[in-house]
């Protein structure tokens, strides 16, 4: 038998930082001040009950496996986007497998006109709300009208005993074209890099992560415009490959609308600090279509009205954190 002289080095923890764009995640309810029609028994969609709870179920198998493979636990905070309420994420963290496990969220409802918001899920015995509040995005058309869109989530809290500053967003679609609505994203960059700047003028050098499904590429103005001048550092912009990667497609062109932005503090390897340990686009193939001319794309909900039955069309991102002790 040989014995090492040297005794074995303890592995150091690793923890998942998740984001997630869940496509349209509505109970089955109509909500008269929100445009949720579509999704009711009644509804173009025909969500039933039965269907909420299947797509509840899909969602929460995938978000316990998302860095799986990394350390053998599920996520410690989760960003998602499109969620109707807070009712949808209680029904999700009271689903299997997530039901067992010491998930709580933060949420506020916004004013976006179809009700789909943003919430962050965190994990309550590692992580610790501080404070939390919802920043408005104001834009506004060519007519002088506001273009009511999800507010910004900010959460100020503590990572196993250290500070953080999160923030979870999902901007101002392209529906109405790509260079048409790009100053509502840079509208967007700037609401969080003052926000940053408040921060940072008080409190210094600090932890931020900035997740979510931007509607703009790592490349993207916008994007850019968060890094410009800030403690910022995209480790995703490496995962984009448009021919052959990303977190969505669409007429079959890869994007990484989905990215988690990380301060250069967490290449710090201080005692008691996170470090970063790598960036990922969670997908694995039961997320994707399986056949036919969609097949490697993510498996969604629904394709226009036709009920498909799949999880969602975006696949999650996430980093991993290695802790320090």
């Amino acid at each position: 038998m040989r014995f090492s002289l040297f005794p074995k080095k303890k592995k150091k923890p690793k923890f998942t930082v998740a984001f997630y764009n869940l496509e349209n995640l509505f109970d089955p309810e109509d909500h008269a001040q929100t445009l949720d029609g579509d999704f009711t028994p009644n509804g173009h969609k025909k969500w039933t009950p039965e269907r909420y709870g299947r797509k509840l179920e899909k969602l929460a198998t995938t978000i316990t496996k998302i860095g799986m493979e990394h350390h053998g636990h599920a996520p410690i905070l989760i960003g998602v986007a499109e969620v109707e309420n807070g009712r949808v994420l209680q029904d999700l963290l009271r689903t299997a497998p997530l039901d067992g496990i010491d998930y709580d969220y933060i949420h506020y409802e916004s004013p976006d006109e179809r009700g789909i918001d943003t919430a962050l899920i965190y994990r309550s015995n590692y992580f610790t709300v501080l404070q939390s509040e919802a920043l408005p995005l104001l834009v506004h058309n060519d007519q002088g009208i506001r273009d009511t869109t999800r507010d910004i989530l900010y959460i100020h809290g503590t990572l196993n005993q250290e500070e953080v500053h999160i923030f979870v967003n999902h901007w101002p679609s392209r529906r109405e074209g790509t260079e048409q609505t790009a100053y509502k994203r840079m509208r967007a960059a700037k609401v969080v890099r003052e926000k940053m700047a408040q921060i940072q003028r008080a409190q210094g050098n600090v932890n931020v992560l900035v997740m979510g499904d931007f509607n703009d590429d790592p490349s993207a103005e916008s994007i850019q415009a968060l890094l410009e001048e800030s403690p910022l550092y995209n480790p995703m912009e490496q995962l984009h490959v448009p021919k052959e990667k990303g977190s969505s497609n669409y007429r079959r062109k890869w994007s990484l609308f989905d990215q988690i932005l990380i301060s250069h503090s967490f290449f710090d390897h201080a005692r008691g600090t996170h470090s970063f340990d790598g960036a990922h686009i969670f997908d694995p193939t039961f997320l994707m279509e399986s056949e036919g001319k969609y097949k490697g794309n993510p498996f969604r909900t629904y394709a226009g009205e036709r009920y498909l039955g799949g999880y969602s069309d975006h696949f999650p991102v996430y980093v991993i954190l290695t802790y320090n002790p």
